[in-house]
């Protein structure tokens, strides 16, 4: 057992959760990994990996029991996103999402809402995260959809960008300003926006360099209508809901990096104990064996911080905004770093995309631009050093 398998079998789970942990890497193994490389060429949406995630009913993880649900820990949840995206990184993402758009109306949301929309979710829906928007990126504050209330209703106009799930979600959890508040940071509020909602239409979809078979979308709204009783909270609760939902993707996005990793880890490894070169394996040359112990190393430190971010977030904390900074930053720096050197590893090989490493070089690339580029996420470490 290496060091990495040594992590896994030391994680806290219970019997329920290994059992689901089973199920889900069987799942991954027979049926979501073979399918990959082909959802990866065509960039269809991988419908058959949604509905095999919904026939063992991971969606119900995140939801309480009182609105239908099954709920687990978040370490589980974590758990799970890493074997799905190992698997298909594109599947990953779409499922995560779920959780993403979710935990804020868990989080926020009034009996009533709950009440009405987490069943729906633990049933199998899909859920999205409308945040973005060409001029608000990393900085939401410069989101320009408005919210203008109008009797019962909240009349909705703009426009987001980059939305994943876009265009194949049944409910969207969606951020824009209060009209009736000028302050551009007051005025961010937060909704339950419906499929089919009229005034609601999918301008585009992009083509990506990787993730190709999760969606990404530009949505539109024109005079869209929504009831009142949909508004999470009060009108410029959004961007203490906003921070909520992010400290809580975050480590998810994580997760979801090294899933991606620990694939091009385990395969280079594997490539690199068979193939020789001058009548040697690969992994016998020291210069090899340095490089490998660097990726290792790395790895098996961002899993354990992710862990620890896991168990933080179990335990009801709620001051964890820098330590999920920390996890997605390493994390997805490191996903970006073992993909490339897996390639070179495999050398002319890993360049072709018979091998797998290939693709996941590309999507590994992504993790380090959303939820915050590291950028972002650098300057907000650093500026919790800053002397009060």
């Amino acid at each position: 057992m290496n060091i990495l398998e040594r992590l896994d079998a030391r994680l806290n789970f219970s019997d329920e959760e290994k059992m689901i942990l089973d199920s889900v890497k069987a799942l991954c193994e027979s049926q979501i990994a073979p399918k990959a490389a082909e959802y990866d060429r065509s960039g269809t949406f991988p419908w058959e990996n949604i509905e095999a995630i919904n026939a063992l009913g991971l969606n119900a993880m995140f939801v309480p029991d009182t609105y239908g649900g099954a709920q687990l820990s978040y370490l589980c949840y974590l758990a799970c996103v890493r074997e799905i995206s190992k698997a298909c990184a594109s599947t990953g993402i779409i499922w995560a999402t779920n959780f993403h758009a979710i935990k804020p109306l868990i989080e926020y949301g009034n009996e009533e809402q709950k009440q009405r929309f987490l069943p729906r979710i633990a049933d199998g829906a899909i859920a999205s995260l409308a945040i973005t928007e060409p001029s608000a990126g990393s900085d939401a504050t410069g989101m320009r959809t408005t919210f203008t209330p109008n009797g019962d209703e909240i009349v909705v106009n703009g426009g987001k960008v980059f939305i994943t799930n876009g265009d194949v979600a049944d409910q969207y959890l969606l951020f824009g300003k209060w009209s009736e508040i000028s302050d551009s940071k007051r005025a961010i509020s937060a909704l339950v926006l419906e499929k089919g909602t009229p005034g609601l239409s999918v301008l585009s979809t992009e083509h990506k360099m990787g993730t190709r078979a999760s969606s990404t979308a530009a949505l539109s709204f024109d005079n869209c209508r929504v009831p009142r009783a949909n508004l999470i909270g009060n009108p410029g609760d959004g961007l203490q809901i906003l921070f909520g939902s992010l400290n809580r993707s975050r480590p998810s996005v994580a997760a979801h990096a090294l899933g991606i990793a620990r694939a091009a880890f385990e395969d280079a490894t594997a490539y690199i104990n068979e193939r020789k070169q001058s009548g040697r394996r690969i992994l016998e040359f020291q210069g090899i064996q340095f490089m490998l112990a660097d990726l290792a190393s790395e790895l098996a430190l961002c899993e354990s911080w992710l862990w620890r971010v896991g168990e933080m977030v179990d335990a009801g904390e709620r001051d964890f905004g820098v330590e999920a900074s920390i996890l997605k930053l390493r994390a997805t720096d490191a996903a970006m770093r073992i993909t490339t050197d897996a390639v070179q590893l495999l050398g002319g090989y890993g360049y072709c995309n018979d091998y797998r490493v290939e693709r996941l070089m590309r999507d590994a690339k992504i993790t380090q631009i959303w939820e915050g580029t590291n950028q972002i996420h650098r300057q907000l470490i650093g500026r919790s050093f800053l002397a009060k």
